[in-house]
């Protein structure tokens, strides 16, 4: 590896490492280590989807119902979600988060604004603009 890559590979590699740094951070303010990404995709799904059903995440996840039920179960028991029967039809479960459930799903738009903020502590508003421009240069 030529020496400007090898600096290259090591900067990056510590940004990598302040990522990560920020995402343990939050999973572990956020209760969500046992999580695993399928399931936090699910939450983000149900966060981002007003009277969301267990048939409408079905469809979104390719799943069956059964399995959503399941899974379900599993967030109820984690107080990560709770169902409500709709007012209209009884038969119709909505799914809704908990504020942990809603901590748990919105935990990696936080690790990003958490990363912002350590590269905004570090670097001065010269440098922060000349990163700017060196990153919209990447397609």
């Amino acid at each position: 590896m030529t020496c400007k890559r090898h600096e290259l590979y090591q900067a990056y590699m510590k940004l990598l490492e302040l990522g990560s740094q920020c995402s343990e951070t939050i999973s572990h303010e956020c209760q969500a280590k046992a999580l695993t990404r399928k399931q936090v995709y699910y939450l983000r799904i149900i966060d981002e989807n007003n009277n969301m059903t267990f048939s409408k995440l079905a469809d979104f996840t390719s799943n069956s119902k059964p399995t959503i039920t399941e899974v379900i179960n599993k967030f109820i028991s984690w107080d990560c979600v709770y169902k409500e029967k709709s007012d209209k039809d009884k038969r119709v479960c909505y799914i809704h988060l908990t504020p942990k459930g809603k901590r748990i799903a919105r935990a990696e738009e936080l690790t990003q604004l958490r990363l912002i903020e350590r590269i905004e502590a570090c670097l001065d508003e010269s440098e922060i603009n000349t990163l700017i421009t060196l990153l919209n240069k990447l397609n």
